[in-house]
């Protein structure tokens, strides 16, 4: 439930085409900030992170885990590349186009303060280019904790943090995905809202019609969600966490003009709990 002891918090969440052009998140963003509202922007960036990773020849692969949701395959050199490319490439363009309409963003990771812990994850099965494989060396890991009380205290000082992976793991930095981190950080803060934003209007019930957005989708407690297509299986997974912690989670749009606001008025898809759940 909402924290009694803060204001209302809304947690934004951005990543792959929204981070690389986010020029309308930022001016909304910007505007809410400017009228007193609470918020704080978490960001991935995958699709900075395969650009820069092919100037370097690091080759990027995925893994298919259960409920076929898919994931970045984090070896060493990837970590290097995806934590050169959150602090170096992704962060200083938000930060940058909010410092131009006068926002004081503070530029975080998981790692400052130890903001974020996680656990490695000990050796699984998912599938490797297609072959279901033992996968013993990637560098990413579960989210354990969210000092969600050092974030407020930014917000409390005006300051609006962008945050992002990696988090604190005890032999190292770990991977996180971006849309569990913003779930993670929306509980620990005790959010409203989560929002989660994307290159599509919202959850589709046709992949190949943008028009054909779901108003509305329910999660189970467990299982596997109802669409994984698209980059969706993550952010409903990512949902369920919040929403069990009495936080509205909706997913829209990032690339038209005010899409927080839009988000916030109903635009996109509502992700509730299953009834059997709530």
């Amino acid at each position: 439930m909402v924290d009694s002891d803060f204001g209302s918090t809304v947690v934004v969440k951005c990543g792959g085409v929204v981070a690389e052009r986010p020029e309308f998140l930022c001016a909304d963003v910007a505007a809410r900030h400017r009228n007193g509202e609470r918020l704080l922007l978490v960001h991935g960036g995958s699709s900075d992170i395969d650009r820069v990773a092919g100037q370097f020849g690091v080759r990027q692969r995925r893994l298919v885990g259960p409920g076929n949701v898919s994931g970045r395959y984090t070896d060493p050199a990837t970590l290097a590349v995806a934590m050169m490319t959150w602090s170096g490439v992704v962060k200083p363009r938000l930060l940058e186009i909010l410092a131009r309409h006068g926002v004081p963003a503070v530029g975080l990771t998981g790692l400052d303060a130890g903001l974020v812990t996680a656990t490695a994850k000990k050796p699984f099965r998912a599938l490797l280019d297609g072959r279901s494989t033992i996968i013993r060396d990637d560098r990413s890991g579960r989210i354990a904790a969210v000092n969600g009380a050092a974030l407020h205290r930014l917000l409390d000082a005006g300051f609006l943090p962008v945050l992002s992976p990696p988090a604190l793991g005890a032999d190292g930095p770990l991977n996180v995905d971006a849309d569990r981190l913003a779930a993670a950080v929306a509980t620990a803060m005790g959010a409203e809202e989560l929002v989660l934003l994307s290159d599509v209007p919202g959850v589709l019930a046709d992949q190949a019609d943008p028009g054909s957005v779901l108003a509305r989708i329910a999660v189970s407690l467990d299982g596997p969600p109802a669409v994984s297509s698209g980059g969706m299986g993550a952010k409903l997974t990512a949902a369920r966490t919040a929403l069990v912690a009495g936080t509205r989670v909706r997913i829209c749009s990032g690339l038209v003009p005010e899409p927080l606001t839009g988000g916030l008025a109903g635009q996109g898809t509502e992700v509730v709990l299953d009834a059997h759940d709530r």
